[in-house]
């Protein structure tokens, strides 16, 4: 058997294969980089980059055919690279598409293909210079303003006008759109308020229907009812007939009254009655100063809206910034007023500048020109000639309701203890109105310092003590000087002097 060897057939060379994507364009990239790759590794990269390709225009594709077009746009380019989780490609959009130019070919190199790049526009700058120049509008921006107070639209520009509304009625009718059912409630309290526009006199319980004005159409009385109805609940309006019952006359039961002004003290939910409040307080303090003979009843009345007014102010769910205007009238009132019931004048003008005091420190941080300017109507009332004790008396107190820097500036600097001083020094145990105005300066001199417990009088003798007493004198008047000189320590604090050590 004759042996041989086989020789084993030669293996055909691995011929490599490229796609549409060049490897030269991988060399030419990797040589901008100043990187030397071999030609295995470039071809590839230049597989996978043509793999991503293909695996990008498929993406893309299902795009466009989901927008149901046959032309493949840069936005669906866009869209299937954020699908890949791919950086999309900035400054091509589907809306102003890129204009590409064919180069001239290149003589060195026929064999090379058509080569394409972005037209750039040529910008002419005179002509660029000589177009109309646009402005740039406004930026957005954004401002607060207030939409309502209180349910009341203020007149401002970002709001909308208000509609009109049409009245038929006189002026007399169209002022009763301001009360409540068209009923204004008195203050003795013989009439109230009751649901459905109609008055009950207190104690009878006989009820009759309300009339709007005289000559006022009946429509006019139906459109105050529906404006009224709007403003104001069933609920509310037998609240407030309730209330303002039990509240006044006087000689109602004193349980109820005090009750009365818990609930005006305590309870939530009263926001819409507070104009409705605070209107039936100032008509029942200028009903009771107007009458010509003060009685005991007028007195007591005065004590009740004081009581109402200090409740109003103790409820912290009431919000009576809008209705200061409204509030501080009444007080004042009571405090200048001239002829107060005697049993009860010191003890309304007391009790009306507690409730001044509680106001100023409540609202005097919103509004820091309020206790100037009632500073100085206080002053005016103190010092200006011809004013009568009780209203002199009054001023004092509101000064003493105002703080302690009032006070020295009205009786000190102002010169409003001399003043009383000169008035009733000589007949402080002859008239009581006299007595009290006196009263009201010894009180107010000792907001500015207590006296001692253990008081040592200035000494004529010693000349620091002469001058101070010679100041209290000027600043004071004589019967007042007399008095404080009593107490050396007093005496200094008034006049401003610091003790030595």
């Amino acid at each position: 058997m004759q042996t041989g060897t086989v020789k084993p057939k030669a293996r055909p060379g691995v011929s490599t294969q490229t796609g549409v994507y060049k490897v030269d364009s991988i060399k030419d990239i990797a040589e901008s980089l100043n990187i030397t790759i071999p030609e295995n590794v470039a071809s590839s990269l230049a597989s996978d980059v043509e793999y991503r390709i293909n695996q990008l225009i498929e993406e893309a594709a299902r795009f466009m055919r989901h927008g149901r077009r046959t032309c493949m746009t840069t936005s669906d380019i866009d869209q299937a690279l954020r699908v890949l989780n791919i950086e999309p490609l900035y400054g091509h959009s589907a809306h102003n598409p890129t204009t590409f130019r064919r180069a001239l070919p290149f003589p060195q190199a026929t064999a090379a293909g058509p080569v394409y790049f972005p037209e750039d526009e040529e910008i002419d700058f005179d002509r660029v210079l000589r177009e109309e120049k646009i402005a740039l509008p406004k930026g957005v921006s954004w401002t607060a303003h207030w939409l309502a107070v209180e349910g009341v639209q203020p007149l401002i520009p970002e709001n909308p006008p208000a509609i009109p509304r049409d009245t038929d009625g006189d002026h007399a009718a169209k002022g009763e759109l301001l009360k409540v059912n068209g009923v204004s409630p008195l203050v003795n309290g013989a009439t109230t308020l009751l649901p459905g526009g109609t008055t009950a006199a207190a104690g009878a319980g006989a009820k009759k229907p309300t009339t709007v004005g005289a000559g006022a159409p009946a429509a006019g009385g139906q459109q105050n009812q529906q404006v009224v109805k709007q403003v104001l609940s069933r609920e509310l309006q037998l609240y407030y007939a309730r209330l303002t019952g039990s509240l006044l006359p006087t000689s109602s039961d004193f349980a109820k009254r005090t009750a009365a002004l818990a609930s005006l003290r305590n309870d939530a939910g009263l926001q819409a009655l507070l104009p409705y409040l605070e209107r039936w307080v100032g008509e029942g303090v200028v009903g009771a100063l107007k009458e010509d003979g003060q009685t005991e009843s007028e007195g007591k009345i005065l004590e009740v809206l004081l009581d109402v007014t200090s409740a109003i102010m103790d409820n912290n769910t009431l919000f009576v910034e809008p209705y200061l205007h409204q509030i501080l009238p009444p007080i004042l009132s009571i405090l200048l007023h001239s002829s107060l019931p005697l049993s009860h004048a010191t003890q309304l003008r007391t009790t009306a500048s507690q409730t001044l005091s509680k106001l100023l420190t409540q609202h005097s941080t919103t509004y820091p020109s309020l206790s100037p300017r009632i500073m100085k109507t206080l002053l005016l009332a103190l010092i200006s000639p011809g004013k009568s004790h009780g209203t002199r008396e009054g001023a004092i107190r509101g000064l003493v309701g105002v703080g302690k820097e009032a006070v020295r500036k009205g009786l000190v600097e102002g010169g409003g203890a001399k003043v009383v001083a000169a008035e009733c020094g000589a007949e402080s145990g002859a008239d009581p109105s006299s007595w009290n105005l006196i009263n009201s300066v010894m009180d107010a001199l000792r907001v500015l310092h207590p006296p001692s417990d253990m008081a040592d009088s200035l000494d004529p003798l010693n000349s620091r003590d002469s001058d101070i007493l010679n100041r209290l004198h000027e600043v004071l008047g004589d019967f007042f000087a007399s008095k404080v000189a009593e107490d050396a320590a007093w005496a200094r604090e008034i006049v401003g002097v610091t003790p030595k050590p």
